[in-house]
């Protein structure tokens, strides 16, 4: 931790203005180097009865500038997940309603908000195409990273595997050389679309690889379960976007398999406690992490009334969070189908 008493502004007239000294490079040189410095960086213990390291014993509270509060939220959204991303658009064009700042961080948080996205100008647009409409950013200057990858075996230096997903190819290898290290192995893709379907359906099956774990069905049960789930992935990514390409390439196959398997999965893990008896609600709550699968499978579903592709893990999967159908049944009714 640092302990910051300046960040570069002072406090004049309740307003912050610019000031010489800011500590913010010293610390992040610092961090970089993991190095402590005496008096400013430190790893200190912290617990609920030390109030030591409370910020606004160091910096004096002011409001920002608007400039600065646009471009802290901005940012932040553009971190978010998928399903918050929506609202940050019509958020910012509201920016100058000092009503609405108030309200903020519950409008980030919460997807039943009274400012309201228009589906007819939205349709069913992913990431990309709501980047490259709100925010103008050119489609070959976009990309999208997937593939095995859980941030938690990143930040240990695990040798991992990123496919980067652009439309134009020297755009993906720049980016791609970005993101390459010792332990981070790089490809590139132009499979935009295939991809980022990839990425919301293997959450929504990493949900159903959870809740079987819960019901105490075995590993012989989950690889059938993911064998039909790539299959299933497969059908739809092609209905949707027919080119050629191999569901069985890292990005997609591997994608799934980390996400279904893996201790890290935050989809698996609300998965499991559904299969174990909580309710949708209950388990959200007492996870305290998003569960992306939960939002994209309603997502999918809705987008299937269009293709029509014939998906019985999903709308298991929709059944169970949406429908309120016992887990136990929906999921033995499932098992007849497979193979």
């Amino acid at each position: 931790m640092a302990r910051i008493t300046n960040d570069g502004y002072k406090v004049k007239k309740k307003n912050r203005v610019e000031r010489g000294g800011s500590q913010i490079p010293l610390i992040i040189n610092a961090f970089n180097d993991k190095k402590e410095i005496a008096e400013l960086t430190i790893n200190p213990l912290v617990n609920a009865d030390s109030e030591e390291w409370a910020p606004e014993n160091y910096i004096q509270n002011a409001p920002h500038f608007d400039n600065e509060f646009v471009f802290g939220l901005e940012e932040f959204i553009r971190k978010q997940a998928s399903f918050y991303v929506a609202n940050g658009y019509r958020i910012i064009k509201k920016q100058n309603d000092h009503d609405v700042v108030a309200s903020l961080s519950a409008k980030l948080f919460c997807t039943d908000t009274d400012i309201k996205i228009d589906k007819d100008s939205l349709g069913e647009m992913l990431v990309s195409d709501y980047f490259a409409k709100f925010y103008k950013v050119p489609y070959d200057k976009l990309a999208v990273l997937g593939g095995p990858c859980h941030a938690e075996e990143v930040a240990l230096e695990r040798l991992s595997y990123l496919s980067i997903a652009c439309q134009n190819t020297d755009s993906a290898k720049c980016f791609a050389n970005i993101f390459r290290s010792h332990f981070v192995r790089t490809s590139v893709t132009n499979d935009v679309v295939g991809v980022e379907y990839a990425s919301v359906l293997k959450n929504v099956y990493a949900i159903v690889s959870g809740i079987c774990h819960g019901l105490k069905y075995g590993d012989n049960f989950q690889a059938i379960l993911m064998s039909n789930s790539i299959i299933e992935m497969n059908r739809f990514i092609n209905a949707v976007k027919p080119i050629s390409r191999n569901i069985c390439d890292s990005v997609y196959l591997g994608d799934l398999l980390v996400t279904a398997y893996s201790r890290f999965s935050r989809n698996r893990i609300f998965g499991t406690m559904i299969g174990k008896g909580y309710s949708v609600k209950t388990a959200q709550v007492e996870m305290e992490m998003i569960a992306e699968g939960y939002f994209g499978t309603k997502c999918i579903k809705e987008i299937n009334e269009t293709y029509k592709v014939d998906m019985p893990i999903l709308d298991t999967v929709y059944s169970i969070l949406y429908e309120r159908k016992s887990p136990a049944a929906t999921i033995r009714k499932l098992t007849e189908s497979f193979k």
